[in-house]
């Protein structure tokens, strides 16, 4: 196949990555420095994980901290020697102090710490796990961090968690949208809510280890091991008789859900290998609601909507393993299977007859090994590999006929098709702890082949449109089949104002196949200028295969500033943050496949929009007639290069009184070389006489349609984020973030074709992520009976639509042609609606309307978890994993360096902790304006044994969410929803990914906790 790139190139690379790397291992000589070391346990001995261990000097200011990992093992290295007070704190127990210890220079010094349970209120401790302010990189209180109970307000459905994360995440800076890690690693399977140990979004947004920015950044941590068995199981279940009929089903549809999951964890060599096991199932007598406006047996035009069955089934589960090779390094390894399979392309405008089935299998590796080098360095080293097929199973030995926004029948053109895609990612990230500076650098490979079969559109698909005189799309197919009806000749038909617009047919070599690589290499200082000043700058290089655009450099700085005087009695209640950086995004390898099948070779797309071939219908054209009729070929632009965002912002963060705390932040972005595509040969303006389809100069020669996809676009964003967090108590914490956002552009991505193709002018105008209002709140609340309340809520103002004329009046073949607003009333063919007058026919010059001209409705949703534990048996004593109150889910590690080796900086999925331990994971997370990490395990869960019976509440108030309106002028559903926004406000959210068959859904669920 063409366009696969010499894999030559990425061994090359990997070769000279992996010689930077050994050149910059350290080769520093031990510090004049003391170090203290040590593990932090209860009173019965059991570990405490993510426990803040703080040096303090004689003026109340804390020199160093660092967090216990998963073995309760600190490290605080690169102490100046002398005299200090040793403090440590633990959600759940009584504060520890050892005043007047004496750290010797050049030594490493043990002290184990033991603290005391306690259910009294304590005195305040200013620490990173305390909620107040401070001026580290990653603790910007605009993050949410999510663990512990906090996890309980979040569905546990994945589709409906990944829309969850998406709109928590809320309107990420750029065009790109948001990204989520796990572990440290990008893409892969989401894994069950139960395996989750935390949840961070939005954190550290100027890091020059990611690509993307950091808002809209989402890491997720998976639990580890523990070092005594427990596990859960959960049967979730949900039928038709619990929920709400969605607005648009004709009546309440036959619907089952029923979901199984289990997990297990516990030692496979006491102290050194533990195991994390889980296992979920999940089926789903699932169904697609059809809204359309079709035709019935006596061709009388008709709205039409029907439920239609899509049954979904998924199987997943993964293994993972921890191993402390010894004291320095640490080895964490995990197996993911997932396998779902389920009916999908029905819905909406979408009739029955285009369903079609596919089934996935997905498998991923990953391997993250960590290393203590010496007292003041932490190197891991991640590989990720990933393997995903699909099978595609539909009928398109018939055409496809689509009558624009108003229905799709016949056949599916998927056909038979398969998909096979490996994935490999490789990393190595460095920290380094040098006095007062955190360094930390590392780089990333990662490479994709895939290797594709899909005969799309082998049947052909026939199109109609609206026309100049006014008709609709579905009065032209009307009268189209009332004339084959009635015997008409194809020209008494065309002169009614019928007959297809389009026929599109593609033939050739179903296979293709291409292979993309990319690197990203950084290196970042975070300096602790001033014990109030923390200063960070950062450097990223990216690059990738099958484009040539090579100085990709990305700076980044950031700076965290808490004024005026801070101590142990006074600390510091306002800190200013402020950050500038470039992000650099990909150009996909789905355009270089797209480019290698439909490059008229491999395969030949025909576009037809001659009457006399159209006029064959029903009947598609012989390929003796097609061989004469232009192709489309699909390229990418020579000059095409990543697109890049530069983004900036300032906040300042506010602890207040009672446990609350604030934070306002302004960003502002900007986006260069956004993609685009265009219709490179489409005939010069003023040239096409729309139905003449051979008429009008095209700058090629040549006849055929070139489509490329190039950098051309711009994308401006700017926003307003507030935010307040609370721990009222240890039963009460809540987060409520609001957002106003301004969002232009001139492309909303590579689909994007603009009206004019030779001119740009009008098409800037609001980004389809322009949502200009977003008001969210999540809590936890246990009330005195012991019955957890977890609210999720989400409000948005309306998104943008685009308004199209629905007809194709430049000769692109693109129906994306915009009307010009109305100055004359009396005109001929101006359509009067609700959001303007529009002239569906202006004249050349004519100023015409921007993209995305219309708004859609709000959406409103309010999810609510109810539960109530049982406890039974003795008192469940803690494990290394699994500290008493924490139940088992601290945080990641710290960044390193002026906070001590607690943990490599970054997305620490795998490790950083001193001694290694058999989990490496880091230590205990940092709850800001999330609320702290959600408290202490309740009364039942401290029991061996607990019973855990819960009701979730999707769209509880039932308020009817509507999806973006039609925005076709020639649809007679123009400016009409016509299907759900879903469960979360626009993201998705429905039982198998798609919009959900009810409008409001209330599941039951029941857990054993061991």
């Amino acid at each position: 196949m063409t366009g696969i790139i010499d894999e030559k190139i990425p061994m090359k690379l990997m070769l000279v990555v992996l010689a930077l790397l050994v050149s910059c291992l350290p080769a520093f000589g031990q510090q004049p420095a003391a170090t203290l070391r040590g593990r932090v346990t209860d009173e019965f001995g059991g570990v405490i994980v993510g426990a803040s261990v703080a040096v303090v000097d004689a003026t109340g200011v804390e020199r160093k901290t660092a967090k216990t990992n998963g073995d309760g093992l600190f490290v605080i290295a690169g102490v100046a020697p002398g005299k200090y007070t040793v403090r440590a704190t633990a959600a759940g127990f009584a504060p520890y102090e050892n005043a007047g210890f004496d750290l010797v220079a050049g030594r490493s010094q043990q002290l184990d710490l033991t603290l005391k349970v306690t259910i009294e209120q304590q005195k305040v401790t200013v620490s990173a796990d305390s909620g107040g302010v401070n001026t580290e990189p990653d603790s910007n209180l605009g993050a949410v961090v999510l663990r512990g109970s906090d996890l309980e307000a979040l569905p546990d459905d994945p589709d409906d968690l990944a829309a969850a994360l998406q709109a928590l995440a809320g309107p990420s800076a750029g065009p790109s949208g948001g990204q989520i890690y796990i572990d440290g690693f990008t893409g892969g399977r989401l894994p069950p809510l139960s395996s989750i140990r935390e949840i961070r979004i939005n954190s550290n947004p100027y890091s020059a280890e990611y690509d993307r920015p950091g808002f809209g950044r989402t890491e997720i941590f998976t639990k580890p091991g523990t070092e005594k068995f427990n596990g859960q199981a959960l049967f979730n279940f949900n039928n038709q008789a619990l929920n709400a009929r969605n607005p648009f089903a004709p009546a309440r549809a036959p619907y089952l859900s029923r979901r199984f999951e289990a997990e297990v964890s516990g030692p496979i060599i006491k102290k050194k290998a533990s195991f994390f096991f889980d296992f979920e199932r999940r089926d789903i007598n699932d169904d697609a609601i059809i809204n359309a406006t079709i035709l019935d047996p006596n061709l009388n035009i008709v709205s039409f909507s029907q439920s239609v069955p899509t049954p979904n089934r998924r199987t997943e589960f993964s293994q993972r393993v921890d191993y402390a090779l010894n004291s320095k390094h640490t080895l964490v390894g995990r197996y993911e299977f997932e396998h779902p399979s389920n009916v999908t392309g029905v819905g909406g405008f979408s009739l029955e007859s285009r369903k079609y089935k596919t089934t996935t299998t997905q498998q991923t590796i990953r391997l993250t090994e960590t290393a203590i080098l010496n007292k003041t360095t932490v190197n891991e080293t991640r590989f990720q590999f990933n393997r995903q097929t699909s099978n595609d199973t539909a009928n398109n030995s018939i055409p496809t006929i689509s009558v624009q926004d108003a229905f799709t029948g016949g056949g599916s053109q998927i056909g038979l098709a398969s998909n096979k895609q490996n994935r490999f990612e490789i990393s190595n990230n460095t920290s380094m702890a040098m006095g007062t500076h955190t360094l930390r650098f590392g780089a990333r490979l990662r490479h994709i082949s895939i290797e594709s079969i899909s005969p799309q559109n082998f049947g052909g698909t026939w199109t109609f449109a609206g026309t100049r005189g006014g008709l609709t799309s579905i009065r032209a197919y009307q009268i189209t089949l009332q004339g084959l009806r009635d015997g008409l000749t194809p020209a008494q038909i065309r002169q009614a104002g019928g007959g297809s617009t389009q026929f599109t047919i593609a033939t050739g070599i179903p296979g293709a196949a291409v292979s993309q690589w990319d690197f990203g290499g950084f290196g970042q200082d975070d300096w602790k200028f001033r014990p109030n000043l923390t200063l960070s700058f950062g450097l990223r290089y990216e690059n990738q295969g099958n484009i040539s655009s090579n100085l990709n450099f990305a700076p980044r700085f950031g700076f965290a500033w808490a004024p005026g005087p801070s101590s142990r009695q006074h600390p510091a209640k306002t800190t200013i943050r402020g950050g500038f950086g470039v992000f650099y995004d990909r150009v996909s390898e789905g355009l270089t496949l797209t480019a290698n099948r439909l490059n008229g070779i491999n395969q030949k797309q025909f576009i037809v929009t001659d009457p006399v071939l159209l006029n064959s219908f029903p009947n598609i054209p012989s390929l003796a007639s097609l061989a004469v009729q232009p192709v489309s070929i699909y390229q990418l632009a020579k000059d095409i290069r990543a697109p890049y965002t530069m983004q900036s912002a300032a906040s300042v963060e506010r602890s207040l009184p009672h446990n609350f705390t604030a934070s306002v932040t302004y960003s502002h972005s900007r986006t260069l070389h956004l993609l685009r595509a265009r219709a490179i040969n489409a005939p010069l303006p003023g040239t096409f006489v729309p139905g003449v389809p051979t008429s009008g100069v095209r700058p090629l020669a040549s006849i055929n349609n070139y489509f490329e996809y190039d950098s051309t676009g711009r994308f401006n964003q700017n926003q307003l984020i507030f935010t307040l967090g609370a721990r009222l108590s240890r039963n009460a914490t809540f987060n409520v973030n609001y957002t106003f956002s301004k969002a232009n552009s001139d492309s909303d991505g590579s689909g994007t074709f603009a009206a004019n193709p030779y001119d740009f002018t009008d098409e800037y105008g609001r980004a389809s992520t322009d949502i200009r209002h977003r008001f969210t709140l999540f809590g936890v609340f246990r009330t005195r009976w012991g019955i957890s309340l977890n609210p999720f809520l989400i409000v948005t103002s309306g998104a943008p639509f685009n308004i199209t004329i629905g007809r194709d009046l430049n000769g692109d073949t693109v129906f994306a042609d915009r009307p010009a607003l109305a100055t004359d009333l009396t005109k001929p063919g101006v359509i009067i609606t609700k959001f303007g007058a529009f002239d569906p026919n202006p004249t050349a010059g004519e100023r015409i309307i921007p993209r995305n001209f219309g708004n859609g409705p709000g959406s409103m949703i309010a999810n609510l978890r109810v539960s109530k534990t049982w406890g039974f048996g003795g008192e469940k004593r803690s494990s290394s994993a699994q500290g008493p109150g924490n139940r088992g889910e601290g945080g990641r590690g710290g960044s390193g360096g002026a906070r001590g080796i607690g943990g490599g900086g970054g997305p620490r999925g795998g490790g950083g902790g001193a001694g290694g331990g058999p989990r490496g994971e880091g230590g205990g997370g940092v709850g800001r304006s999330g609320g702290g990490g959600g408290g202490g395990a309740s009364r039942g869960e401290s029991k061996k044994y607990s019973l855990t019976f819960s009701m979730n509440f999707q769209n509880i108030i039932n308020h009817a969410n509507l999806g973006r309106p039609v925005g076709n002028l020639s649809s007679l559903l123009f400016g009409i929803s016509t299907t759900s926004a879903g469960n979360f406000g626009g993201f998705g959210g429905g039982r198998g990914g798609g919009t959900p068959p009810y409008n409001r859904l209330i599941d039951a669920q029941i857990r054993f906790n061991f």
